[in-house]
């Protein structure tokens, strides 16, 4: 079923119809909101919301865009929302899955020194290190960094998801490399690893 099938029959209900389009892109559409809020529990539950808001209004979708630029936007600003509303736990949430979800990465390493508790240790605070100096990203620096660097987006796509001129995309890339690097070098500097 194409794009353009699976948008005119939910249109019309056609709960199959939402079922694909669930099918297409719940992967994408978890990642982008897991890449947003760092906790694979809250990622699954806004995306749960991303589709529900889909479904309820779809009769304004625009066909002007594609479907997956319009779910990109919807994650992105649920996934904002969230963390607006939940800044005091969120921190915690992202801390713990953070931990939980590079323990298993590090498993899964095929080198000699994953076995070293220094090693496992050392990686788990350069990701919640990086993870922060993310976090501290002005809004629209956090968002299209996320897109780009873990979506993989193209500055077009980017572009059309935030509502922004690619150069704008650029310049909020430009901006958020040289704040990570800033961040990311004093931490350095002071050994905080």
């Amino acid at each position: 079923m194409s794009e353009t099938d699976i948008i005119l029959k939910l249109q019309k209900g056609d709960e199959k119809a939402f079922k694909q389009l669930v099918d297409n892109y719940q992967k994408m559409v978890v990642n982008t909101c897991f890449s947003m809020v760092h906790s694979t529990h809250d990622a699954e539950d806004i995306a749960q919301e991303v589709f529900i808001e889909v479904f309820r209004s779809i009769h304004k979708f625009r066909a002007d865009a594609k479907i997956s630029t319009w779910l990109y936007r919807i994650a992105v600003n649920r996934s904002l929302n969230f963390i607006r509303d939940n800044k005091k736990s969120r921190w915690f949430h992202s801390f713990e899955d953070s931990v939980h979800t590079k323990n298993k990465e590090l498993q899964n390493i095929a080198t000699s020194n994953t076995d070293h508790p220094e090693f496992q240790l050392e990686n788990k605070q350069r990701t919640i290190l990086l993870h922060e100096a993310i976090d501290s990203l002005a809004q629209n620096q956090k968002v299209a960094f996320t897109l780009s660097k873990y979506e993989e987006l193209s500055y077009q796509e980017i572009s059309e998801v935030m509502d922004l001129s690619i150069s704008s995309i650029e310049s909020l890339l430009h901006r958020a490399k040289k704040n990570l690097q800033k961040k990311l070098y004093q931490c350095y500097k002071k050994k905080c690893i």
